[in-house]
């Protein structure tokens, strides 16, 4: 995932977030482009980093535990707004790996991240059905292609 770098956000616009804005945790420069994204968005109404949990069952060992979701979102989409539950993940962990010729540890790993993080958004996407919201994946297609959100936050 983009290059790792564990680093505070501060704010610029710390009335926008819902909770503590002198305890924003990036795990990673992708994650630090969608913080300045949503701090930055005029259209981004608040937003929050890992404040609260949704229950799942992971599928290694059967058993209930919690998923911190990346952010939670308030935007204004044409005069509407909506809530979104955002995971910033590499491209590659959204498809499951692809097993070479002999299974390395690697693969079991990739395979074993892969089934967590499908049980953890089939939880998130049931949640957001059952509260009014939409679960969604950034990658870094979205965060810095073409038209990328890092690049509409340049200002």
């Amino acid at each position: 995932m983009g290059e790792s770098c564990k680093s505070r956000y501060k704010p610029h616009n710390p009335q926008k977030y819902r909770g503590n804005p002198t305890n924003i945790i990036c795990r990673s420069s992708w994650e630090r482009t969608f913080c300045k994204y949503c701090d930055l968005n005029e259209n981004v109404i608040n937003w929050a980093s890992e404040e609260f949990s949704i229950r799942y069952i992971s599928p290694l060992d059967y058993k209930t535990h919690r998923y911190f979701p990346d952010y939670l979102i308030e935007v204004n989409e044409g005069g509407k707004t909506k809530k979104y539950i955002i995971e910033v993940k590499p491209k590659k962990q959204t498809n499951p790996p692809v097993k070479k010729s002999r299974v390395t540890k690697t693969y079991l790993y990739e395979m074993k991240t892969y089934a967590v993080n499908q049980a953890k958004w089939k939880a998130a996407q049931e949640f957001c059905k059952d509260n009014g919201m939409q679960f969604k994946i950034v990658t870094e297609e979205e965060l810095y292609g073409t038209r990328g959100i890092s690049r509409r936050s340049k200002k």
